[in-house]
């Protein structure tokens, strides 16, 4: 009886992972076809869909990355990667000195609309290109992103999320171990945490993600991949006002001037709380996360610690910037930002909540942030002095992570992920 009622269980087990693979291909295939009906007026002719996939091809080697195996949806999406951008009628051209903006999101899409209807109203966006990373596949966020017409935009998805894997990793692996399961009781496969837990998928992804998107974004992208200037970040929770492109732009033209042992450029003080200080000075300060800007000399100094990134036991990556890439660069690693905010974080509870009506995390459903007339204009003044700000509070070298990040699995896929777009000779620098 008892071996009958395992054999049961086996077979049940079988036939909901059949399922389960088959909706994730059906997915992926009628995805495709849709994505692609409506990239038609990007330079894609009069091809056909065949010959259309025939030429969709990632630019590195999976045999010699030993990378996961992928997924049907992993695949389509991945073949979505090397689409060319939207809207290439509307805005044929990029301005010469233009600052491409990477938005990278998950799956809110109330905090989605705030962000990209801030960014409609961003002076100088249409002469821009705006690139959305998505963690995973949400059909309403790509809904909201496929209806942008202010300016040309390219959507990538991470083909690694845990979230395209339901029955194997970088997803959930059937004997995978949880919790603080014991390994060798339990017989399960995971490696813990500093403090005795075992991955959590949803957890990891948000590292993951966003070094897959660096990488891709600065190595993997053709049309970013031969850029050398300043390209900015921002998340779906981040509001930006109409200065920012403008000041954005400033503040690259000024760091190497007035700041030139600045690593980055921010539209936003460290301290998300803060709107600023409103001085007649520019700022110096520790790189913060909202709205944040760097060129590809300083990306190759972040690459060339991926062993540091990819090994430090905390699942944020801000977190892991500031308390061991950063320290490892040898000094205090500065960012150039004006005296006034031109972005704001605005979410208001973590990055798997918000996703319905009633829990949307955003008041009444709607942003009561007020921009005044000063923020619709550019108001960083060329002549202004720096001050810095020393000794500021926040997470440092010492600082030993909050973990999320101890199995072995998730530090070896974030190498191959470093490695990826650089097969000869990247392998010995991490």
């Amino acid at each position: 009886m008892a071996a009958n009622g395992k054999r049961n269980r086996f077979k049940a087990g079988a036939v909901r992972r059949f399922i389960s693979l088959a909706l994730v291909t059906v997915l992926g295939v009628l995805l495709l076809i849709v994505l692609l009906g409506t990239n038609s007026g990007s330079n894609l002719g009069t091809r056909s869909l065949n010959d259309t996939l025939d030429n969709l091809r990632p630019s590195y080697n999976y045999s010699t990355l030993d990378l996961p195996r992928q997924t049907e949806l992993s695949i389509q999406l991945e073949k979505l990667n090397q689409l060319p951008p939207r809207n290439i009628d509307l805005y044929p051209t990029l301005a010469k000195d233009h600052i491409t903006i990477v938005l990278y999101v998950h799956n809110r899409p109330k905090y989605l609309q705030a962000v990209i209807q801030s960014l409609s109203k961003v002076e100088g966006i249409s002469e821009t290109l705006l690139i959305v990373s998505h963690d995973g596949y949400f059909k309403e966020m790509n809904k909201i992103v496929e209806s942008i017409k202010f300016c040309q935009v390219k959507q990538i998805f991470a083909p690694y999320s845990p979230h395209l894997f339901p029955d194997s990793f970088p997803g959930v692996s059937s004997d995978d171990c949880k919790d603080k399961d014991d390994a060798k009781a339990m017989h399960c496969v995971g490696n813990t945490d500093q403090y005795g837990n075992h991955r959590s998928p949803k957890i990891v992804s948000l590292k993951h993600h966003w070094w897959w998107m660096m990488n891709t974004v600065w190595d993997g992208l053709k049309e970013t991949k031969e850029q050398s200037g300043h390209i900015l970040f921002i998340e779906e929770d981040h509001f930006i006002f109409p200065n920012a492109y403008r000041n954005l732009q400033i503040l690259a033209a000024l760091k190497p001037l007035k700041c030139p042992d600045c690593y980055a450029a921010n539209l936003a003080p460290s301290d998300v709380n803060s709107r600023g200080e409103n001085w007649e000075s520019l700022v110096a300060e520790r790189m913060g996360n909202v709205g944040y800007s760097f060129n590809r000399t300083v990306w190759r100094k972040i690459h060339m610690k991926a062993r540091e990134f990819c090994f430090f036991d905390d699942y944020n990556w801000d977190i892991t910037m500031w308390a061991t890439v950063y320290p490892s660069f040898g000094g205090p690693v500065y960012t150039l930002r004006g005296p006034r905010t031109s972005a704001v974080h605005f979410g208001k509870c973590g990055l798997h909540q918000g996703h319905g009506e009633k829990n949307a995390c955003i008041d009444n459903g709607a942003l009561n942030i007020v921009v005044e007339d000063t923020d619709k204009v550019p108001n960083i003044n060329m002549k202004w002095n720096v001050q810095a700000y020393e000794h500021q509070p926040g997470y440092k070298a010492g600082f030993k992570g909050w973990g999320g990040w101890g199995d072995d699995r998730d530090r070896q896929l974030c190498l191959k992920f470093a490695e990826m777009y650089h097969l000869t000779g990247t392998s010995s620098t991490i």
